[in-house]
């Protein structure tokens, strides 16, 4: 299979699971991070879930967070660059959702890739490699590439890890991906 075959099959998996689904298994997946060593940490970069595609409710991570009073950075997204800006998420920090149904932060101070010590990214499909799919557009690749070596790198994915995803030569690695099941290092 190519990434579009496994792109379409991940989709069709999401769409079969129920809303009560989805919210079980995020919950299940943000109670196994809880088991990783990853909390002393200062800049937390973390996604907010486009609901109507299903993915992983990420309100459990962010109250974890903010529970451990840790510095929570989230993006803005330029879909003419392929591109994201990052914005520490404080009290004062206003969210609208976009026309593709993503939550951003409207304003706010500005963040560098390479002050991020966690990144949780979202995906379609990973392998037992650490490669990772997502919707194709690279957005995350190219972030991730100007993020700092010691970055960890987390996926978040409902379902487990495939053999082997076929990859490009820009496509980054994860560090870890969390199921709702299991914990996987790379």
């Amino acid at each position: 299979m190519n990434k579009s075959d496994y792109r379409a099959k991940y989709k069709d998996l999401r769409a079969t699971l129920s809303a009560e689904n989805c919210d079980d298994k995020s919950l299940a997946i943000a109670n196994n991070l809880l088991q990783l060593d990853i909390w002393d940490f200062e800049f937390y970069h973390l996604f907010l879930s486009i609901e109507k595609l299903k993915e992983i409710n990420t309100e459990y991570i962010l109250n974890i967070l903010s529970g451990k009073d840790k510095n929570i950075v989230l993006s803005k997204s330029d879909f003419k660059s392929a591109s994201m800006t990052h914005y520490l998420l404080t009290d004062s920090t206003l969210l609208k959702t976009n026309a593709w149904g993503i939550p951003e932060p409207q304003n706010g101070i500005q963040m560098q890739p390479e002050q991020l010590d966690v990144v949780f990214i979202p995906l379609l499909a990973f392998d037992k490699k650490g490669n990772r799919l997502g919707y194709g557009k690279g957005f995350y690749d190219r972030f991730l590439k100007n993020c700092k070596p010691s970055c960890l790198k987390i996926g978040l994915s409902f379902f487990e890890a495939e053999e082997e995803l076929p990859t490009n030569i820009d496509d980054i690695a994860l560090t870890h991906c969390i199921t709702p099941d299991k914990i996987y290092t790379f």
